[in-house]
């Protein structure tokens, strides 16, 4: 404070008061101080009177000691301050609590705020991190995929190539087996074939020259499944040459296969599939298979397809002798057997 307990130094002067107390004011400078005075004390204060002269250093004696309300009055001022003061503090603490629960939550928010950064940071990171292994397992996965699509066109191309190839090869076989079987089956009847302890044919050729030299006899032999055994007999037999197609000539037919003989008497041209010379469109040799003496497919063939027992019957290409045992039934063994005319 600035103004002081230099009061005892200053104008003093007594105040009447309406409740009948009287107050003392001192005034010093710029500040005025008030003091209640005890009641009864009419002569306590003493009267200034104009024309008196003033005397500044004079001292106002002190008024007797104030009752107890007195000390209530204060006791109720100070109770007053302190009141003032502690609601002041309140405030005080309520601006500070408000200020920093500001301040809080500003950090919070810098907190969050600095942490989603940080999180958006990182996670801009990894994405593009991300991005480019993509992108080389990506560049990667190109270069396998181009790299296995060259490898399917070589492949493929090469497959291609094999099976041009393959296919010029399979052309190739066939021309050579039309060649072949052209010429094989026709070849291979005129030079014969087979072991003569088993399968055999002496060729066209062979008897062809053998015929022509002298008179020569034929006897064909048939056995069926049941093992019954007949025979066919030529008194007379040659073929001509193989520019005459290795025409058949026969005579004087007898014997036990059939009451005609199944072999066609007036001349008949020896057919295979690859030279047919029968008398019918057909092509006997392709329909009933093997070289034979067809005629017009004739009742014979014992160049037939071999059927074993069980599977011999109802088979128009197999080995027959129609006289004997029917056009369908295939026969389990024949022998064509020729000699001199006038063999002893």
């Amino acid at each position: 404070f600035k103004c002081s307990l230099d009061f005892l130094l200053n104008i003093s002067f007594c105040v009447p008061h309406s409740s009948g107390r009287k107050y003392h004011r001192i005034q010093h400078g710029q500040c005025s101080y008030t003091f209640i005075l005890p009641e009864g004390d009419g002569g306590s204060c003493r009267e200034f009177k104009a024309g008196t002269p003033y005397n500044a250093n004079a001292l106002q004696r002190d008024a007797p000691q104030p009752e107890a309300d007195f000390s209530n009055q204060k006791i109720q001022q100070l109770e007053h301050v302190m009141e003032n003061y502690t609601q002041w503090l309140q405030k005080i603490e309520n601006y500070i609590k408000d200020n920093m629960k500001t301040e809080i939550v500003q950090l919070q928010q810098s907190a969050v705020h600095n942490h989603t950064a940080a999180m958006l940071e990182m996670g801009t990171s990894l994405l593009s991190q991300t991005a480019e292994q993509t992108r080389k397992l990506t560049n990667v996965e190109t270069q396998v995929l181009n790299q296995t699509s060259r490898l399917e066109i070589q492949l493929l191309e090469n497959s291609l190539s094999t099976n041009k190839l393959e296919k010029e090869l399979m052309i190739q076989i066939n021309e050579i087996n039309k060649i072949h079987d052209k010429n094989g089956l026709a070849l291979m009847l005129k030079a014969g074939f087979g072991s003569v302890s088993a399968e055999h044919w002496l060729g066209n050729e062979f008897v062809h020259i053998l015929t022509n030299q002298r008179e020569y006899a034929l006897r064909v032999e048939l056995t069926d499944w049941d093992e019954h055994q007949v025979f066919s007999q030529y008194d007379s037999f040659h073929i001509d040459s193989e520019k005459h197609n290795y025409r058949l000539f026969l005579k004087s037919h007898s014997g036990t296969a059939g009451r005609q003989s199944s072999l066609a008497i007036h001349g008949a041209d020896f057919s295979t599939k690859d030279m047919d010379n029968d008398n019918c469109t057909c092509k006997c040799a392709l329909m009933l298979s093997g070289g034979w003496w067809y005629d017009a497919c004739g009742p014979s063939n014992l160049n037939g397809v071999y059927y074993r027992q069980g599977q011999h019957v109802g088979k128009f290409n197999g080995i027959k002798w129609h006289y004997f045992k029917g056009p369908s039934y295939s026969l389990r063994s024949t022998v064509m057997m020729i000699r001199p005319a006038d063999f002893a």
